[in-house]
């Protein structure tokens, strides 16, 4: 496989404090560069002998491609986000509102970010990710890094070869040359494309798919803000004695003996039922209390995630 040159289409010698000079020769040696040592590291794995090869020949090759792949991506990237005059469009700027708070909070991040890189070198990236449905600025001290899922949608360049020719070792003015020229309506196209992105697929439980489920974050919730919630640990018993832990606020109770227990709770307040991970137990415990008319929810993910999200556990004596 042969990887394809992208023309630059922001029309450099309209940009606004970015010489021509420097763009072109970003685009020719950095650019360029990357992109043939990307087809150069391409061609050797094509011709290795992967079941002969020495494991450190084949990590150094993968490692050279990871690097060129993403230095070519990311340069592609740069020069599609030039070309404009700086002011993020309507979609653009509700979207940055709605995730960083307002777009002069998002702008202050971003550039103190790129500012942190001035004199080493990185890139500062504009990410969405479809599983949280947000966008995110994200560092790249290096070309190999990268949000696991995340489709970046506009690039800052901060190695040095990125404003030397025109600033010398001046970042913050390349930086706000930058920031002047983002093309947001070209962003923008991009946001929406990411935005088509599908999140990675949830895990359901087919035969438990209807019964309402409330994750370990908003359980902690009503229970610091105080609001009623009858919190039931439905581990088995084997697994309790063994464990002997349980959580703060939390009663446990025999899974295997429900309708005896059922009968202390109240109908007015909701009810909480966890097992270990959150699947087979703490859900049919929340089913049959549900069936007897009590308002009962099971805890995703069970006592493992609140441990896992740091949650407050006490000895069960």
């Amino acid at each position: 496989m042969r990887y394809q040159l992208k023309p630059i289409f922001c029309r450099p010698w309209l940009l606004n404090g970015l010489s021509l000079k420097l763009i072109e020769s970003h685009y020719e040696n950095n650019y360029g560069g990357a992109l043939r040592r990307l087809n150069a590291t391409t061609e050797q794995l094509e011709s290795l002998d992967f079941a002969k090869a020495p494991g450190y020949v084949v990590n150094g090759l993968k490692r050279d491609e990871l690097v060129a792949l993403n230095s070519t991506l990311l340069h592609e990237l740069y020069f599609a986000s030039l070309g404009g005059d700086g002011k993020p469009t309507e979609t653009l700027a509700e979207a940055l509102a709605r995730d960083f708070g307002s777009v002069d909070r998002w702008r202050n991040e971003f550039v103190a970010m790129a500012s942190g890189l001035a004199g080493g070198s990185g890139w500062v990236l504009l990410v969405y990710v479809p599983r949280d449905h947000r966008l995110v600025n994200q560092y790249a001290a290096d070309h190999g890094q990268a949000v696991a899922g995340g489709v970046p949608i506009l690039a800052l360049d901060m190695y040095e070869h990125a404003y030397h020719i025109d600033f010398g070792a001046n970042a913050k003015a390349y930086i706000d040359a930058f920031m002047r020229n983002v093309d947001w309506t070209a962003v923008e196209g991009r946001y929406e494309d990411a935005l088509k992105v599908e999140p990675p697929r949830p895990l359901v439980q087919k035969e438990f798919g209807d019964l309402p489920g409330i994750a370990v974050e908003e359980v902690r919730a009503m229970l610091d803000s105080g609001k009623a919630v009858q919190f039931i640990d439905a581990r088995p018993r084997h697994y309790v004695s063994r464990t002997q832990d349980i959580i703060e606020g939390a009663v446990w109770r025999d899974p295997e003996r429900v309708q005896e227990w059922a009968a202390e709770l109240s109908k007015s307040d909701p009810v909480v039922v966890f097992c270990v991970y959150g699947f087979h137990v703490g859900c049919r415990t929340a089913i049959t209390l549900r069936e007897a008319g009590f308002d009962a929810r099971y805890m995703k993910g069970g006592h493992s995630a609140w441990k896992a999200t740091g949650g407050p556990i006490r000895m069960n004596t």
